[in-house]
């Protein structure tokens, strides 16, 4: 029979095991990935305007392996609105050998919030400052929260300001239970972070940059991770070009659809000076040498982290 693993039995095994487990295995994944290790097709996409929502649909397998996976992830936006979560979907997990069904993981776009989460946490592993003065988050969803759980695990800052467009949903940030280890700072005005904050993460779904090139500080480092879809955007194409150091999760999908895509297509960079993230972590050359260089990170999510974490859960429900 086909085991299906609950969302409520997902929560309990992350929960249950270490960031630091985590962090590693998506480490691996990346490293595979840029390797070449790993067969990713390009990203199956579904659009809605009413009510906004989009679908991916990833996919891919580590070569030699046991398993194959396929992921299915939405986000509606109203959903909150409703009383729902914006995001929904599963994992599946299929035998490399037979193809057999091995596993349903009806974890609701759980571990995908989680995968992206702690792929944010790699990123400052081996790109943020040695001093991180003040994090900031863009945006006030549940993956800004998650950033900020991941990121205890890779710095010691604790100070942090937040930015959003609705005072209501700052406010409900800084009371969040979960974020009680951090002394946390709320504002609508973009300025107030970006000249405060030397590490960065965005989390919004916008289709208008909200960095602009001369707002930050020398030093930052930028994790861009909301534009993971056609049209929608964070970052400043000039930011980018300023950057002694950009990375991507998957180069070939940054540039299709990322923040790295706008200024390759206004031909302000080269495809060429982008860095694979993998190839960062596995090569310490390629990491910032210094704590006045500018780095940004692309993330628009790759098949691999779905594929290391359903694995992953898969094995610790077997135990």
């Amino acid at each position: 029979m086909v085991e299906t693993i609950s969302l409520q039995k997902i929560k309990e095994i992350i929960q249950k095991n270490s960031a630091e487990q985590l962090i590693k295995i998506i480490e691996e994944g990346f490293v595979l990935y840029a390797q070449k290790k790993v067969v990713v097709p390009p990203v199956g996409y579904l659009a809605f305007e009413k009510p906004p929502g989009d679908v991916h649909i990833k996919y891919g397998y580590i070569k030699d392996d046991d398993y194959y996976v396929i992921k299915i992830a939405s986000g509606f936006y109203d959903n909150p609105s409703l009383g729902l979560n914006s995001s929904n979907g599963m994992m599946l997990l299929f035998s490399q050998k037979t193809g057999e069904v091995k596993s349903i993981l009806l974890d609701e776009g759980y571990l995908t919030d989680i995968r992206t989460a702690v792929a944010g946490a790699v990123v400052a592993k081996y790109l943020a400052p040695s001093n991180v003065s003040c994090i900031g988050i863009v945006g006030t969803g549940m993956q800004a929260k998650l950033q900020l759980q991941y990121l205890k695990s890779v710095t010691k800052c604790r100070e942090v300001i937040v930015w959003g467009r609705s005072k209501e949903k700052l406010e409900l940030f800084k009371k969040d239970i979960s974020l009680k280890d951090f002394v946390i700072r709320i504002t609508t005005d973009m300025t107030q972070l970006t000249s405060r904050c030397n590490l960065i993460v965005t989390t919004t779904p916008s289709k208008k940059a909200l960095i602009n090139v001369d707002d930050i500080l020398p030093g930052t480092h930028i994790t861009a991770m909301g534009a993971d879809a056609d049209g929608k955007q964070e970052i400043d194409s000039q930011l980018i070009t300023k950057a002694d150091i950009v990375v991507a999760d998957s180069i070939d999908q940054c540039i299709d659809h990322g923040d790295i895509g706008f200024a390759i297509r206004e031909k302000l960079i080269d495809p060429s000076q982008i860095i694979s993230l993998g190839d960062v972590i596995a090569n310490k050359n390629l990491r910032r040498n210094n704590d006045e260089q500018i780095t940004i990170a692309d993330l628009t999510g790759v098949a691999i982290q779905d594929i290391q974490i359903t694995k992953y859960v898969y094995s610790k429900a077997q135990e």
